[in-house]
């Protein structure tokens, strides 16, 4: 996951500063120390990492810091607020034009994924009641217009290609289609290179010229670190961009193109990259991301992604039969592929406040679901509502019908009795009742709650 090498060792320096009761400006000074070692393996750009710790330590070693009556609290607060400040303070926006259609020109190098996530873009933009389109210039690289046809289809979104014309003219040809056919959204796919050269930011300048974007923005991989930082520059310099899409951010354990990005270009980044699925990807909020960097989790992206998948009709439904303690198996079938909808267990239970850190080195079976949910589709309906008719019989078919064992079956039987019995408790917890831990089938484990 994103920042976790660089999370595991900012938590170890708190760790020693909270160990401490009160501290000195060299019990500061220390941690300083370590906390710049941890950004530059972090991959974090040097100018960068020694100008925060600089702003961090000026406030850290104050007098109202070190005399106060939880220094190390004090201090890790000063850390989030200036990482807020170092990936900017706010949640930057798509700035949409009064008339559409908004034109964003999507650029960038080969292999940074620029043609899939035009289609996420596009996706996003739908989800919110959009009319997108993408636009195919990419006529070099072998294929690439077919690839934008496909991953345009699975987003739903219309794909304007004019085979291998001049794409500066397939440009200005698909801004007019978008205008008399009410598309309020143009995401350009520009051709990427292997390395920035002149031919290529010729084109791209034409391509400006022609269609005046409102929007250009750069995709970077955040897996070749400071190279993304370099490439940013580069094309700021050529192009003036207006943001950033930070791909791979799941996969990038250190993370310093993230912190890099704002301060050696003066641009934002306004989307980032989850996952290899169209609907892993979500607008960058430095906040939030600050918090995920400081084991703090991000339940509001957290509650986001739940909104986005969970029916208001079906919560309440789910809401009356859990007062009535009727929840079954197609009630815990309907939560599982809910569940799977908002991401991998891994990074939804990275976003919960303390919990992440606790199983963060778990062995999270991800099929573990998929497999959990075949032994519920190998349940007939009466069995799915009343989990208490089935008897030795029907377990040896059900586990027959879905390739497992009886004894994955009794496993998934008695996870659902204790949830059954965590349920009509919870009325309990509410009132100040010891905390307990519930099972959730299909994990393999527990999760507190």
């Amino acid at each position: 996951m994103a920042f976790e090498g660089l999370s595991d060792k900012l938590g170890a320096v708190f760790k020693k500063l909270k160990s401490r009761g009160k501290l000195s400006e060299a019990d500061v000074k220390a941690a300083m120390r370590e906390v710049k070692l941890a950004l530059l393996e972090a991959d974090v750009n040097y100018k960068v990492v020694k100008d925060f710790i600089g702003r961090v330590s000026e406030r850290a070693v104050g007098s109202g810091v070190l005399e106060s009556l939880t220094p190390a609290q004090q201090v890790i607060k000063i850390v989030h607020e200036e990482l807020i400040a170092l990936m900017g303070n706010e949640n930057s926006r798509i700035n949409f034009p009064s008339k559409p259609p908004c034109i964003i020109m999507m650029c960038g190098l080969q292999g940074a994924g620029k043609t899939t996530y035009c289609a996420k873009l596009g996706k996003y933009f739908k989800s919110q009641g959009r009319r997108p389109m993408l636009v195919a210039c990419d006529v070099y690289r072998p294929a690439a217009i077919n690839q934008l046809q496909v991953v345009g289809e699975q987003a739903g979104v219309q794909v304007f290609e004019r085979g291998t014309q001049d794409p500066v003219k397939t440009a200005a040809e698909a801004v007019r289609h978008a205008k008399d056919y009410g598309n309020d959204v143009v995401i350009i796919d520009t051709a990427g290179r292997l390395h920035i050269d002149e031919d290529m930011m010729d084109e791209l300048k034409r391509l400006k010229e022609q269609v005046e974007p409102d929007e250009i923005l750069l995709v970077v991989d955040a897996m070749i670190g400071q190279d993304s930082v370099n490439v940013a520059k580069s094309f700021n310099e050529a192009l003036e961009i207006d943001g950033v899409v930070l791909t791979k951010l799941d996969g990038d354990t250190r993370g310093g193109a993230a912190l890099s990005v704002l301060a050696v270009t003066g641009k934002p980044i306004k989307f980032a990259g989850t996952g290899e699925k169209l609907d892993e990807f979500e607008p960058f909020h430095p906040e939030r991301m600050a918090s995920r960097i400081l084991g703090m989790g991000d339940v509001l992206t957290l509650i986001e992604k739940a909104q986005e998948q969970f029916d208001e009709k079906e919560a309440l439904k789910l809401s009356k039969k859990l007062k009535e303690s009727s929840f079954d198996m197609n009630d815990l079938l309907d939560q599982l592929n809910q569940m799977q909808k908002m991401g991998s267990m891994k990074q939804i239970i990275s976003m919960l406040p303390g919990v992440g850190k606790q199983i963060k080195d778990a062995d999270i079976d991800e099929k573990q679901l998929d497999r959990t949910k075949a032994i519920i589709y190998s349940m007939t309906r009466a069995e799915r509502e009343q989990p208490s008719i089935i008897n030795p019989s029907r377990k040896r078919r059900i586990a027959a019908g879905c390739g497992m064992k009886v004894e994955d079956v009794n496993r998934l039987l008695k996870q659902y009795e204790q949830m059954q019995k965590m349920i009509k408790q919870l009325g309990k917890m509410g009132k100040g009742g010891k905390r307990r831990r519930m099972a959730l089938p299909g994990l393999g484990g527990q999760m507190p709650f």
